[in-house]
């Protein structure tokens, strides 16, 4: 199922007219449509069955896949507006759509790649991100996000009454500005010089760097500016994530310098079916971030887990309207925990 946003975006390069929106609509008006009609799945996998799942190599493969799928997409894309007539409105639905493909598939599996111990699938999770510019997300929200999430320390933990455009412009600036932080930190601790190769985010800056100028004299100057706006919409896809993910959470400070550890309590978690397959069981994002290391198809539900009353996508919708989200949203946040 993960595969049908990529595959209606290749249609609508090849058949134009309103199919070159028919990613945006599959994810942002079908998905959303059907979860009303499924009831969440609460049920949770046990014993020899969750032994057999983690030990099950398709799981891995699948993420994988993504890798050249993806950049099949960006090729396609790339050649297609360079070398073919396309009205306004097809110029738009295959931005959007592209979009869709790197933000909705590419930084997801990037994410949980990102979340692996082996080298080769690091290196798939950063292959994932440099699409959409945004490479530092594997330093910051590792690094960054999993020990700061729902505090006032965390660039990526939507606060209480803060509307969706207002934190897009703080998680964006101040996430890239912490991924520095934390590498050139890190670098400091070891005696190396931050402004050096062995700094990440000059790698990653040198990386994107060329990618996006070989997009430039590659294809032309519309070509260029056109795939950039793809690539924003694909971050601000995360950061959409990221808002509805964690919004109005807030864990207690135990003293000047610490918080209450991480628990279920702290992460927006939704069980609807449909959005869990599509996203790789990125909703079931409590447990995700009780345990970061477990795999996406071990993932649990918590009882007490703050639940979203649809899943993402129809999330990511409510969140595009800010008194709607409030008047929804604020009154579901649990009692125990002090609002952001």
């Amino acid at each position: 199922m993960v595969f049908i946003i990529p595959l209606l975006f290749f249609a609508g390069v090849f058949l134009g007219q309103w199919w070159t929106f028919s990613s945006v609509v599959f994810a942002f008006g079908l998905i959303p449509a059907l979860e009303i009609l499924f009831n969440p799945d609460r049920e949770n996998l046990e014993g020899l069955e969750k032994e057999a799942l983690k030990e099950d190599r398709k799981y891995d493969y699948l993420l994988y896949l993504v890798l050249p799928v993806i950049y099949s997409c960006i090729a396609l894309f790339l050649f297609s507006v360079s070398h073919r007539e396309y009205s306004t409105l097809e110029y738009a639905g295959l931005v959007f759509s592209l979009g869709v493909v790197l933000g909705g598939l590419g930084i997801n599996v990037a994410h949980e790649l990102g979340h692996r111990s082996k080298k080769f699938e690091q290196f798939f999770s950063k292959a994932l991100l440099l699409p959409s510019a945004y490479m530092h997300f594997f330093i910051e929200h590792n690094y960054g996000h999993h020990k700061n999430v729902s505090t006032f320390e965390d660039p990526a933990s939507a606060r209480y009454n803060e509307s969706l455009y207002s934190f897009w412009f703080r998680s964006v600036f101040r996430s890239y500005i912490s991924a520095w932080s934390i590498e050139n930190r890190r670098l400091k601790r070891k005696g190396h010089k931050v402004w050096s190769l062995k700094n990440e985010m000059v790698r990653f800056t040198l990386i994107t760097s060329l990618f996006y100028a070989a997009i430039f004299i590659a294809f032309g100057w519309f070509t260029f500016l056109l795939y950039l706006a793809a690539s924003v919409v694909g971050f601000l896809l995360l950061e959409t994530v990221n808002y509805i993910e964690h919004y109005g959470l807030a864990r207690a400070k135990i003293n000047e310098h610490r918080y209450e550890k991480v628990s279920p309590i702290h992460s927006w978690n939704s069980n609807h079916v449909i959005g869990r397959v599509m996203l790789f069981e990125l909703s079931r994002h409590s447990d995700h971030h009780y345990k970061p290391s477990k795999k996406y198809q071990l993932l649990d539900h918590h009882e007490n887990s703050p639940q979203m009353p649809t899943g993402y996508p129809g999330m990511m919708l409510l969140s595009l309207l800010p008194p709607l989200w409030f008047t929804i949203m604020n009154k579901r946040i649990p009692k125990n925990i002090i609002p952001q």
